[in-house]
């Protein structure tokens, strides 16, 4: 759809530059993006009918000048920014005054990664226009990208003076504020993007970990846990850590692992390292004593136990591990991720049957020397890990 609609304003601009129709007298609206984000596609509507060009009058320069801002901002909603900054720069050539065109210009300027240039552009805009919200908000974004925060600031509070309730505006100064140091109106501002909207799970997350750099790890915790329910992937390593330390929530190493194994599907590294540092305290490697040794034993077995409860109508039938009683019922998409997960949960048994699938495959199933059980057996290796009886 986007593509059908810029080949539109490329029509629609050759037409304009030969006088056979005019553009559309006003251009869709483009929102500004977040903080420290890609800016986000503004929303384009297509040009109107062509008229045969005896119908039209005579185009103006202000008309050609439109339809360069209606296909800049097209180029905006495709992420093409440098062409979108010719296309705006060609409008204000020819119609130095055109606002629209200015603020679209430090937009795309914004997503070049020009933050002077886009700096330029937009208090140009503010200048003439002090209530353009989405021109300030994006000359915030600027400003943050630079980490000019006390300016940031400045700009933030000023929007915020006429439109107390912009969430995006809030949640900018939490990242401003925390940036100043200032954590208590870092906390003040994911509240008030919170009270707004109680699902903007990043706000929730930024919330919780203000609460814990505070030592306020009692109000830390439930916040959270609440946006690791959702499946913020950092949340998750964070809930993880604090059931591994007792922050906040009563200490439980099995539900610290369900969290880290969470968050470390999602690629999270440091979840993937406090794993590997418990398995070694499990292994009885390094300085920790006997009873760190049984605890994380211990914890790693309740993990085990617990994935039975994913598969409710799963017959265990004296299998040693959830991803052999998948294999024996045939259903090897499952077994397999199954598998590495009980095996990285150190199942000597789920580890062995991983080898013996590597080895062989199933045939018509799974083919020999399979890259996921490969990876495993890689890192298994590099971590010095061996089968264990149970």
């Amino acid at each position: 759809m986007i593509m059908s609609v810029w080949l539109l304003l490329l029509v629609l601009l050759a037409l304009v530059e030969v006088g056979c129709v005019t553009a559309p007298a006003s251009p869709p609206a483009i929102s500004t993006p977040r903080i420290a984000s890609t800016p986000a596609p503004g929303r384009v509507e297509p040009p109107p009918p062509v008229r045969p060009a005896e119908q039209v009058r005579e185009v103006t320069p202000e008309a050609r000048a439109q339809a360069y801002v209606e296909l800049g901002q097209a180029l905006i909603a495709r992420g093409e920014m440098a062409a979108a900054a010719t296309a705006l720069r060609e409008a204000l050539r020819r119609e130095p005054d055109l606002l629209q065109a200015r603020s679209s210009l430090g937009l795309a300027l914004y997503g070049m990664g020009d933050l002077d240039a886009a700096g330029e552009e937009l208090r140009a805009t503010l200048h003439r226009q002090p209530d353009a919200v989405q021109a300030r908000l994006t000359l915030a974004a600027a400003l943050v990208a630079k980490q000019d925060w006390e300016a940031a600031r400045l700009e933030l509070e000023h929007i915020l003076k006429s439109h107390p309730d912009l969430l995006q505006a809030h949640y900018s100064l939490g990242v401003v504020r925390y940036a100043q140091g200032d954590l208590d109106g870092a906390i003040e501002a994911y509240r008030r993007v919170l009270a707004g909207d109680p699902q903007h799970q990043d706000a929730r997350y930024n919330l919780a970990l203000m609460l814990k750099l505070a030592h306020r790890d009692g109000e830390a915790a439930p916040e959270f846990l609440a946006a690791a329910q959702a499946g913020h992937a950092r949340a998750q390593y964070f809930t993880g850590t604090a059931y591994a330390g007792g922050l906040g929530v009563e200490r439980d190493l099995a539900m610290a692992i369900m969290w880290w194994f969470r968050a470390a599907q999602q690629g999270v590294t440091q979840a993937h390292e406090a794993l590997a540092q418990l398995r070694q305290v499990a292994l009885g490697r390094g300085r920790r004593g006997s009873a760190d040794r049984q605890a994380a034993e211990q914890a790693f077995r309740d993990y085990r136990t617990e994935l039975w409860r994913d598969f409710p109508g799963l017959a265990t039938n004296g299998d040693d591990t959830v991803g052999g009683a998948l294999l024996r019922q045939g259903r090897i998409r499952e077994a397999v991720p199954m598998l590495i997960r009980e095996a990285s949960a150190l199942s000597g048994p789920a580890q062995r049957l991983l080898e013996t699938l590597y080895e062989q495959g199933i045939e018509g199933q799974l083919s020999a020397h399979d890259a996921r059980i490969l990876g495993y057996l890689e890192g298994a290796a590099a971590e010095g890990l061996r089968p264990r009886t149970r």
